[in-house]
């Protein structure tokens, strides 16, 4: 088709998918499977994780402190039982999302051990799946080496319980690899740098393989390994609405295989709307940095967040990024548990001027929105706030932001398949309405 033709048919495309706003509120549909006070449509029930933001009074909603909890353990007290020891927590986290229990000290280590044994690619495949295919979409190149795995695995579709667990440990502990291995390789392929694939260490944890795998060795601090640990088990787990777990209990529940389940939650964490959010909070970061002449001076922070609002100032999208939630409303424990390591990384970094404009950031947003729209406006600042600057301080390239989000939530997206296919029993098949009148078929010589 010529291009005038693709154009015409694109408009007709597009007008021909457009729903009439009212007819959502005619047959009271809850658009995006949210209520009109914007809480969650109940659709299933979970073992594996609770996101709590508010409080319900009948049909009020009230703003309270927010909690996340990982199979009924608050997330700051799993946080706090392995950083007061200054142990790593990520495998302690992951074997709590899968087998439903924190484990023993002897668990721990044999889970671990075999996490390390299964972190490296199989043969030729890194050559044949990562090095060999052009890729500029790191998330994309792990999708494919996703399904690229399901053709190596003798049992790919077998869903007992235990192949999926076996299948799972697979998974998560690869994804470093993956991650690491694919950016070197966009970087050789697009940037023309030098590539060097270096093999994960047995003695390392999976953040600071991860960090040695991308880096180098020497090329990270203690710190810079903990903190990673710390950012990849806040990341973990988030409930089962989040969409790309959603989308993990969906797909799961047409009993296809692990591999195709997985890749498509890869799809949605891929998602800017999802996983690109502290993405687009760098961006703004760096506008506010290069147009505030003074970092501390409120007044002057203040006015640019107005223009921003206005749609005046950097993206004139008129949102703030990094601030509010579906869910949590007063704060977002995530945030609170990130900012406190943030600070101190930042004095390592000598980056405490830029912490502080954050700090006077999450003060001033709120009493800005509330000039701006002229009412009382409860936001607090979400997890991807600071989980930008604090990625931006141990050196982590952008390209890797997001992937590093799919190599926590893994872990969450498999205890969650797991779920949906032991309780559910049941194809995910929600209504919808066709709301287009009824026409009858011209034949095509009459059209």
């Amino acid at each position: 088709m010529d291009e005038e033709t693709l154009k015409n048919l694109s408009e007709l495309s597009e007008k021909s998918s457009l729903i009439r706003e009212e007819l959502y509120d005619k047959y009271n549909v809850k658009r995006g499977l949210r209520n009109k006070d914007h809480t969650g449509v109940l659709v299933g029930l979970t073992h594996i994780g609770d996101v709590i933001g508010y409080e319900k009074e009948g049909n009020k909603v009230i703003p309270a402190q927010g909690k996340l909890l990982y199979r009924g353990i608050e997330i700051k007290e799993i946080v706090k039982g392995f950083q007061d020891p200054s142990r790593s927590g990520f495998d302690e986290t992951v074997f709590l999302l899968l087998f439903g229990k924190l484990p023993t000290e002897k668990e721990l280590s044999l889970f671990s051990n075999q996490l390390t044994e299964l972190r490296d690619l199989p043969e030729n495949f890194t050559e044949d799946m990562i090095l060999k295919l052009k890729g500029k979409d790191i998330m994309n190149i792990l999708a494919r080496c996703v399904l690229a795995l399901y053709t190596l695995d003798e049992n790919a579709d077998d869903i007992s319980t235990l192949n999926i667990l076996n299948q799972s440990i697979n998974l998560i502990a690869k994804f470093p690899a993956i991650i690491a291995y694919s950016y070197h390789a966009m970087r050789h392929r697009y940037q023309h740098k030098h590539m060097i694939i270096r093999h994960p260490k047995k003695e390392f944890s999976t953040a600071e393989n991860f960090l040695y795998m991308l880096k180098g060795n020497k090329k990270y601090t203690p710190l810079e390994a903990r903190i990673l640990d710390l950012a990849l088990v806040l990341h973990a787990e988030h409930g089962g609405g989040n969409n790309s777990s959603f989308t993990m209990h969906v797909v799961s529940s047409s009993a296809t295989d692990t591999y195709s389940a997985v890749a498509s939650a890869i799809g949605s964490l891929k998602g800017p709307l999802h996983g690109g959010a502290n993405l687009r909070v760098m961006g703004m970061m760096d506008d506010i940095k290069k147009n505030v002449k003074d970092w501390k001076d409120e007044k002057e922070i203040s006015g640019y967040l107005l223009k921003i609002l206005k749609k005046d100032a950097f993206d004139n999208s008129g949102k703030i990024y990094g601030f509010g939630h579906a869910v949590y409303t007063l704060s977002d424990p995530r945030a609170v548990l990130l900012k406190e390591k943030a600070r101190e990384l930042a004095g390592e970094k000598s980056r405490l001027d830029e912490f502080e404009l954050y700090e006077s950031m999450e003060r001033l947003v709120p009493p800005v929105f509330e000039e701006f729209k002229g009412q009382k406006k409860i936001i607090s600042p979400n997890v991807d706030f600071y989980s930008g600057f604090v990625y931006d301080c141990l050196g982590i390239p952008k390209e890797v932001y997001t992937p590093l989000f799919a190599m926590a939530r893994i872990s969450g997206w498999c205890a969650h398949r797991l779920e949906e296919l032991i309780s559910s029993r049941r194809i995910i098949r929600p209504a919808y309405k066709n709301v287009v009148e009824t026409e009858e078929y011209i034949p095509i010589e009459k059209r």
